[in-house]
């Protein structure tokens, strides 16, 4: 039977003697930049700090909200949340894939330098786990003062390894532990911190082992539990990921609706079966499914923010959100049917703008200006040095990222990138970099691939590649490929 996790934590609290009668009867170093206490001349002290959710969709495009430009449904509180702080048009995500785009946010490195660099699967549950002495911003947090939790997928350290949540600072975690097993959202099991949480998936169907209705739940308990304390809070949904299935409630409103009248059948779909270990099984209506998972995490961002306003602590509280990466084509997905990527080229795995550039939307009430937007080219290894800016930490010497607190707040001298770069160890490797306007890119490295130059300003969809046009950019280009990253002896690039 599945038990939230502030009941299993009153369970522990009981005596042994109450415990077992219960049982029998049932690139660029971080520049420095104006403090929040200097920039607002606030004179808080550390009990204020603010708390800090960072909401992370798998998979989501860059015109997958409405906001955005998507038509074919809406996105009303993601919406709502963009009207109340500042949307982002030129943020990019860590990589183009899930662990190493996580391990980048994390970290304050890019995946020329971030220990974890791609999705390597160990033989039992879960990926190859950060390295116990990693920092990161759950161990500046903790040494801040906060509580930090995780509640979604995690990927980046399997159970009992000096990677998994519990052994990475984290103090609160529910949800995937394994990247793999989030492929389902009837899974067997989920995980409590080190406690596997068994489902219901041996007595027959239940929609309401639907996941993201459970991990949402522990949320909102940790939020609530927690209000009167400075917490962060990671919220890495699994939605809309891969296989696309949702409770039936959720899915009759969209079908037969006009947007989707060109719905088309996923044939390898197994409408019987609920609870899954591997694989996809996506419903027959594919598109309707996408919709209605989109919709779930919309209305899971408003219940969020909801919550926040009901226990008064909104106006305190920096709410982000964004994607991992660029949309999937995986389990009957159609994003050229939702224009998902907009004019941008490339899904998920691309380096091409539609692989890597994300919606990024960051709230912080009286302080960020209400519906505005900037073109700040910022990416995800920027959001450690960042929020180390809003409190007064310090970060290592070795992160790539720079903070963007000038760019909200509009007050002190924003710092920018010389570059941003990114590789990818699949498809016989990949690199990019972007330099102000333009953008190189470089496939089948493995195989000296060819560097192909593009000007972002005048040629978003990246079509016209002006790699002949100018060499000498080239050859800077393909130098700063070279020095841009530093070996790994785990995931080696040649």
């Amino acid at each position: 039977m599945y038990m939230n996790y502030k009941s299993r934590k009153k369970l522990l609290k009981l005596s042994p003697i109450a415990l077992t009668a219960m049982t029998l009867s049932s690139c660029v170093p971080t520049i420095a930049t104006i403090t929040l206490v200097e920039s607002l001349q606030h004179d808080k002290d550390k009990s204020d700090k603010p708390n800090v959710i960072f909401i992370l969709a798998d998979d989501l495009g860059y015109a997958d909200l409405s906001c955005m430009g998507q038509t074919k449904f809406s996105t009303p509180n993601i919406d709502k949340l963009a009207s109340q702080g500042m949307l982002f048009t030129q943020h990019y995500s860590g990589s183009s894939v899930s662990a190493p785009s996580r391990s980048c946010l994390i970290t304050g490195q890019h995946t020329g330098h971030t220990v974890i660099r791609g999705n390597k699967e160990l033989p039992v549950e879960g990926q190859h786990p950060l390295p116990s002495e990693t920092y990161t911003i759950f161990k500046m947090l903790k040494d801040n003062g906060y509580k930090t939790s995780v509640f979604g997928k995690w990927g980046l350290g399997a159970p009992q390894t000096e990677g998994a949540p519990e052994n990475q600072n984290v103090d609160e975690f529910f949800g995937y532990n394994c990247q793999r097993q989030a492929h389902n959202y009837y899974p067997y099991h989920l995980w409590h911190n080190d406690e596997k949480v068994m489902l219901m998936g041996n007595e027959g169907k239940n929609e309401n082992d639907y996941a993201p209705y459970l991990i949402h739940k522990e949320a909102i308990d940790f939020i609530k539990d927690n209000k009167d304390t400075t917490f962060f809070m990671w919220y890495t949904s699994v939605i809309p990921h891969a296989e696309l299935k949702v409770p039936a409630k959720e899915l009759l409103p969209f079908v037969g609706n006009e947007a989707l009248e060109k719905e088309k059948a996923y044939v390898g779909c197994d409408e019987g079966m609920y609870y899954k270990n591997g694989g996809y099984g996506s419903q027959q209506y594919t598109h309707a499914a996408f919709a209605a998972m989109v919709s779930i995490l919309d209305r899971q961002v408003g219940d969020i923010c909801s919550t926040l306003d009901s226990l008064g602590i909104a106006d305190n509280t920096i709410i982000v959100f964004t994607s991992d990466n660029g949309p999937h084509l995986e389990g009957g997905a159609d994003p050229d049917f939702f224009d998902s990527n907009a004019e941008l080229r490339g899904y998920k795995r691309d380096l091409y703008e539609g692989g890597i550039r994300v919606p990024f939307i960051v709230r912080w009430n009286n302080v960020i200006k209400e519906n505005t937007r900037s073109e700040h080219i910022s990416a995800f290894w920027d959001f450690m040095p960042t929020i180390a800016d809003v409190i007064g930490a310090d970060v290592p010497e070795n992160v790539d990222g720079i903070s963007y607190l000038p760019v909200l707040t509009g007050h002190g001298r924003q710092g920018i990138h010389d570059y941003l770069y990114w590789e990818f160890h699949e498809n016989n490797g990949r690199q990019a970099i972007r330099k102000g306007d333009w953008k190189a890119v470089k496939y089948d490295v493995h195989n000296d691939g060819k560097i192909e130059l593009y000007n972002l300003a005048t040629d978003a969809s990246e079509q016209n590649d002006l790699a002949g046009q100018y060499p000498e950019m080239v050859a800077e280009f393909d130098s700063l490929m070279n020095v841009s990253r530093t070996d790994s002896e785990l995931f080696k690039f040649q």
